[in-house]
């Protein structure tokens, strides 16, 4: 199975960030001929405040994100793991940050809402407070992918392995982490990080991050990008660098199970007494 990794460089402009998109899976068609193609996090907006992130979320199923990224999967007849969407909630002020993945035929395959929080103050003194505006989810999602079972995860995620154990546990042969991991966290940890969950889960992990910089109320912020495959030994086995792009590599299914076959840490785990 081949994979494609959308590097996106969005921003708080709707329209214009889903015409990249479109413009880059169709790229991603025409160029790799891939099965499957993942977008990064909060691919149709980032940036702006509150009251712009409230009118750019969509009601799920539906809504102009969720339908683009439907329709192009029926059009090309690939999945398309969509990144993450700002999702409304019903009665809330919050939104969800959620992944809707589409099969071949265009169908809703699996959602994922993330569930941990970006609450943090950064080493340059930025401060993000995520859950001030997002509500996080609560549900460990899988999907089926022709045979492999793909693990959703979204950005933050990545620092809470025991979610990555969970994903392990339900079958996760394919970790999905679309990110808009930031510049000064990401130069020392993204790489690390990703390898390492590779590594302890023995799956590939496919990370397709926002690059570059965007407009956070007053502020600018700037996205890692460096994209990037890590396969179930830990090697980085496509990477992107700056700038908007695509990165493709091929899913080994042989690879998985050798590596596991090897280190069988599944079946060495031991249950710690509480």
């Amino acid at each position: 199975m081949k994979v494609t990794l959308v590097q996106m460089n969005s921003v708080s402009d709707k329209a214009a960030n889903l015409a990249a998109a479109r413009a880059l899976i169709d790229q991603a068609v025409r160029e790799e001929r891939p099965d499957w193609i993942c977008l990064p996090e909060v691919f149709d907006f980032i940036g702006g405040n509150r009251a712009d992130k409230a009118a750019a979320a969509e009601e799920l199923p539906g809504g102009p994100a969720y339908s683009l990224c439907s329709a192009l999967a029926r059009e090309y007849g690939v999945f398309i793991h969509a990144g993450s969407i700002l999702e409304k909630i019903p009665g809330e002020e919050r939104l969800h940050n959620t992944t809707v993945a589409f099969d071949r035929s265009g169908a809703e395959v699996a959602r994922y809402r993330k569930i941990h929080m970006f609450d943090i103050t950064a080493p340059d003194g930025a401060q993000y407070r995520e859950s001030a505006a997002f509500k996080p989810g609560d549900a460990v999602v899988t999907y089926d992918c022709e045979g492999l079972t793909i693990g959703c995860a979204i950005c933050y995620d990545l620092r809470f392995p025991y979610l990555f154990q969970a994903l392990a546990d339900k079958g996760a042969d394919i970790v999905a982490l679309p990110s808009a991991f930031t510049l000064v966290t990401g130069k020392d940890h993204w790489e690390v990080l990703a390898r390492a969950r590779a590594i302890e889960i023995q799956a590939y992990f496919c990370a397709p991050n926002q690059t570059g910089a965007h407009k956070a109320g007053h502020e600018t912020r700037a996205s890692y990008g460096n994209s990037l495959i890590a396969d179930p030994w830990g090697h980085v086995v496509a990477r992107a660098s700056e700038g908007v792009g695509l990165v493709s590599t091929r899913i080994d299914r042989d690879r998985i199970r050798k590596v596991r076959a090897m280190i069988p840490v599944a079946s060495h785990r031991v249950s710690l007494p509480g």
